[in-house]
């Protein structure tokens, strides 16, 4: 996949090598994504706290566990699309949208059945994340 930055943005790469490609990506994604997501819940929980206008051990301790919470789970959700989308494309023998698309559906589809829910929701996450993930790649060849 091609790497597409805005001018002048910052850029910071982890390399950790687990020896093995799969791996590699799948660890990358989950800590960047992992990153992201905390650094979110960081963030919001900040605004909250300065409209409160104090914060006690509390909120502290709160915001810990929602940051690592959500980090866990959005990191682990990229690791599995990146995952996936890096199997598809051995398996396949190419590197385009498709892959993107495979794993995004089968993504979409393990978080759903890991979440308890029915076929028919299955079905539609599986269509989301496809969608999403298809849609991503594309924007991405754009820039």
């Amino acid at each position: 996949m091609p790497w597409a930055r805005l001018s002048g943005s910052p850029r910071l790469d982890v390399a950790i090598d687990m020896g093995n490609p799969f791996l590699n990506l799948t660890v990358d994604g989950f800590l960047k994504i992992g990153a992201v997501a905390a650094t979110r819940s960081a963030a919001e929980d900040t605004y909250h706290i300065i409209q409160k206008g104090n914060i006690s051990s509390h909120d502290f301790e709160k915001t810990l566990k929602k940051m690592c919470k959500e980090g866990v789970y959005w990191g682990t959700i990229a690791g599995v699309y990146v995952g996936m989308e890096y199997g598809v494309e051995r398996i396949r023998g190419t590197r385009d949208w498709k892959n993107a698309m495979i794993g995004g559906a089968v993504t979409g589809a393990l978080v759903s059945a890991a979440s308890n829910n029915k076929k028919d929701k299955i079905a539609i996450d599986a269509i989301t994340g496809a969608a999403i993930a298809t849609a991503a790649e594309f924007i991405n060849y754009l820039t």
